[in-house]
């Protein structure tokens, strides 16, 4: 997997990959963020990301994914993207700091465009709107997935018992209780002190939990 951009969200994206088990090509044009990563990752290369020659010679369309993690500079990440395609690279995620470099990531052939501020920003967000929240991830507009820590009102109580899907339309997915995951738990599953819970609904009706 090609990681291009070598700043906090490409380096840890880069490290993560590799403590994953996948081969990370990291590339950035500084030689300084270059020497940080290389003994963290597969292979790290100095070159400029928009030179199709050098990406070429890089290896980088040996490879099915890639992750333009450069936000900070629109051009440069817009370059590194339409050339990342036309070497054939099947898979580009590219990495916007705003709703127009999006949108021309998206033009110029981003497979999937992500905006990581704007979504740890949404998190932070409903982490204030509902107690015990853990996290946070935007399904839809005004729909989402939320693992919350359940209220004192549900400990003790089963799933049927407490009928989220009728009551509040909130569907729960999983279950976490220590090392163990719960897929679609049972609805006789009862809840415990120190569970976690998967709900997925809209999100004035996960605004609703309240303990």
């Amino acid at each position: 997997m090609v990681v291009i951009g070598m700043g906090r969200f490409g380096s840890a994206v880069a490290r993560e990959l590799e403590r994953l088990g996948h081969q990370v090509l990291a590339i950035d044009r500084s030689e300084q963020l270059v020497n940080d990563i290389a003994a963290d990752v597969t292979h790290a290369l100095q070159l400029d990301a928009a030179d199709e020659d050098a990406l070429r010679s890089a290896g980088a369309a040996d490879f099915n994914t890639a992750i333009v993690a450069i936000s900070s500079d629109a051009e440069p990440s817009i370059f590194a993207t339409m050339v990342l395609k036309r070497l054939g690279v099947r898979n580009v995620i590219s990495k916007a700091g705003s709703v127009l470099h999006g949108e021309i990531l998206a033009r110029v052939g981003a497979d999937r465009v992500v905006f990581p501020e704007r979504e740890t920003g949404l998190r932070l967000a409903h982490s204030f709107n509902v107690p015990n929240v853990i996290d946070y991830l935007d399904v839809a507009p005004n729909f989402g997935l939320e693992k919350i820590r359940p209220p004192k009102s549900f400990i003790g109580k089963s799933l049927a018992e407490l009928d989220l899907k009728t009551r509040l339309g909130l569907t729960p997915i999983a279950l976490r209780r220590g090392k163990q995951v719960f897929v679609n738990p049972a609805r006789e599953e009862r809840i415990a002190e120190g569970d976690e819970l998967i709900l997925i609904g809209r999100d004035e009706k996960l605004g609703q939990l309240r303990g």
